[in-house]
């Protein structure tokens, strides 16, 4: 997907890019290359296919829901950004927080950060359940890619969610770990609201999107039964 591409197939998505945006998602490109010859942050590093399989996969986060609508976004997991500072680039309007267990990756976030002048987003070295804990309720998205099975993942994100709010995983295939998750869901009061299921585009690998809404608060003590099934490297 070359930068053309990427424009186009955004438009479908509608997202349009100013000429700042594709300037900050090229510094971003170029310091994601530079830094993981020493870091090892990413296995992807030619561009046509960062440009497809990290920035594009991250915005069709906006498939299934409004992002100019919406306030403040945490990503669990976020590694080197995805999708969590490709959202910030393409929808400044979002408070953004990325949350991540390398501090190696936290460093480089902060590079990226600092030279994309990038304002009202934050990196947190922690894990996801340790920052869980001293931040419930606080945020109207969360979302991680491709991090654990959906049960777990489930557990450390909905703790986070707002009320009235969403947690929305990003996979590649839902279908087996959304049957695992039945129980899950009931204990942490989530319904479905909408999933969507699409081929990213020229190389048609399969991603998933689920929109989970939070109906009420989770209870502080919820209980961990679902927490002890395995997680699953994604």
């Amino acid at each position: 997907m070359n930068q053309t591409n990427f424009i186009e197939e955004l438009k479908k998505i509608n997202i349009i890019l100013t000429e700042k945006q594709l300037m900050q998602l090229e510094q971003y490109y170029e310091l994601l290359v530079e830094y993981n010859k020493v870091m090892n942050l990413t296995g992807i590093t030619e561009k046509e296919e960062v440009y497809l399989k990290h920035f594009y996969d991250s915005a069709t986060l906006n498939k299934i829901i409004d992002l100019t609508k919406e306030k403040s976004l945490c990503d669990i997991g976020t590694g080197a950004g995805f999708p969590g500072l490709v959202l910030k680039i393409i929808f400044p309007n979002l408070h953004v927080t990325l949350v991540d267990s390398l501090n190696k990756r936290i460093k480089f976030l902060n590079i990226v950060i600092e030279k994309l002048e990038l304002e009202n987003i934050i990196t947190v070295h922690a894990r996801a359940e340790e920052y869980a804990k001293e931040h419930r309720e606080e945020f109207d998205i969360v979302t991680a890619r491709a991090v654990a099975f959906l049960p777990t993942l489930m557990e450390y994100c909905v703790p986070l969610v707002k009320v009235g709010k969403y947690f929305i995983p990003m996979k590649a295939n839902l279908k087996e770990e959304l049957k695992a998750s039945y129980n899950a869901m009931k204990l942490l009061n989530l319904e479905i609201k909408e999933e969507v299921e699409f081929f990213l585009p020229f190389e048609k690998s399969k991603r998933t999107l689920v929109k989970f809404y939070k109906k009420q608060k989770t209870n502080r003590h919820f209980p961990r039964k679902f927490s002890e099934i395995k997680k699953k490297s994604l």
